[in-house]
């Protein structure tokens, strides 16, 4: 437990001023941060990331990241749009397939797509979230973190029916719950402090529907390292594993509020 404090404490006061600064700074670290989530994943499956498919793999990640207010200037540079250039590397993965002689298979090279699209898109969301504005990745991660607490110690206290024991044998159903009414608490003080939506209605219902979302990306992660038989991601962040580890809600919860339109 006092590891586990330590390496927050540490990692918030990296990543707090980032959020704070904003800008190209906290782009170019959630860029470096992606690239140690994919990193982690590819792992898993035994992939390289210092490699020829690697490298096209990380391209393909690097250009669904690049924010709005950036794309404009490559896409003129490279002539292509952003999709094109990663329908382009999609292409270039397939033609690998054939040049490393299976070694490199389409199996591979769906994990190597998927890998990108899910590392990319919610990375990118992140730096499109705090582009927004600063008071919505404050209550993104004010929801995953209650959300993550709520469940934490609702579940020890009075958890008894398992939510899904074979993805994640220690999340009960109360704990799940718990976590949805610690989420929806913070999230009504953060909305008396500094509004997020126009009714606290609103707010709730989209609390309801972030946390529940947030649980469900730390389950996708789980049940991602459950098939792959590893125990965490990785191990850069001691006593809570790895970026993934740590980043799985906020994956699923920040592209959510865009697609709610909470972040407009």
């Amino acid at each position: 437990m006092k590891q586990r404090i330590l390496t927050a404490i540490v990692a918030l006061a990296l990543f707090v001023p980032l959020i704070l600064i904003g800008g190209s700074p906290f782009t170019i670290a959630i860029y470096i941060i992606a690239t140690v989530g994919l990193y982690e994943l590819l792992k898993m499956k035994e992939m390289n990331l210092i490699s020829v498919e690697g490298a096209i793999t990380w391209l393909a990640m690097a250009v669904v990241l690049i924010p709005s207010e950036w794309a404009s200037d490559v896409e003129q540079v490279i002539s292509l749009t952003k999709t094109e250039m990663v329908f382009a590397l999609i292409l270039l993965l397939l033609v690998y397939t054939v040049l490393a002689k299976n070694r490199y298979t389409f199996d591979d090279a769906s994990f190597s797509v998927l890998g990108a699209l899910y590392v990319g898109i919610g990375f990118y969301y992140l730096v499109e979230t705090r582009f927004y504005g600063l008071e919505y990745v404050i209550y993104a991660l004010l929801v995953i973190w209650s959300t993550d607490s709520g469940a934490y110690f609702t579940g020890r206290k009075i958890g008894k029916r398992k939510l899904w024991p074979e993805i994640s044998p220690n999340k009960t159903v109360e704990g799940f719950v718990g976590g949805i009414v610690c989420a929806i608490v913070f999230a009504c003080v953060l909305q008396a402090i500094q509004p997020i939506t126009t009714s606290y209605l609103s707010l709730i219902l989209i609390t309801i529907v972030a946390s529940i979302v947030g649980q469900l990306g730390d389950l996708v992660e789980s049940a991602l390292k459950r098939h792959y038989k590893v125990k965490d991601s990785g191990k850069i962040l001691p006593g809570h594993g790895g970026i993934l580890d740590r980043f799985d809600s906020l994956l699923f919860v920040l592209p959510l509020l865009h697609f709610l339109h909470l972040v407009v």
